[in-house]
């Protein structure tokens, strides 16, 4: 699958970025990163805050490259768009934050303490990696996007 096959099977549209639109991106990613850390939040939280900014990058990936998912599971092809974009190495993140995903809407619509502290700090510096990854990857392939 590519990008351009998600796009013919209606699961993308194309989209065209900026510079604004991918630096209020990164600034939500950053803010969500300190959040996270917050002491005072139930892991839960900081779980779903660490997971708002992972999806975040990895909107930033999507919309670089010219696409946006359509609304039903837009989470989800966001998500899976990571390996496509980054390549196969990161097929492997892409199942991770597709778990951290089913995990963060369980705690977020259905059940409370679902996160545990070391689930919350895993993704945290998960994400703090994958945002120095996506910012690499934008400057050398879009570096017209980067303020």
């Amino acid at each position: 699958m590519s990008l351009q096959t998600w796009y013919e099977n209606g699961w993308l549209h194309t989209h065209q970025t900026s510079q604004k639109e991918i630096s209020n991106l990164l600034g939500i990613v950053y803010r969500d990163l300190e959040d996270a850390q917050g002491k005072s939040l139930s892991s839960d939280w900081q779980f779903g805050i660490a997971y708002n900014a992972a999806l975040k990058l990895c909107t930033c990936l999507v919309y670089a490259e010219g696409f946006r998912p359509e609304k039903n599971l837009a989470h989800y092809r966001t998500l899976q768009a990571l390996h496509m974009i980054l390549g196969d190495a990161h097929r492997n993140d892409a199942a991770y934050l597709d778990a951290c995903r089913m995990k963060r809407n369980t705690l977020e619509y259905d059940v409370a303490g679902v996160a545990t502290q070391a689930d919350a700090d895993e993704l945290l510096a998960y994400v703090q990696e994958l945002r120095e990854t996506v910012i690499e990857w934008l400057n050398k392939q879009h570096s017209d996007l980067i303020l």
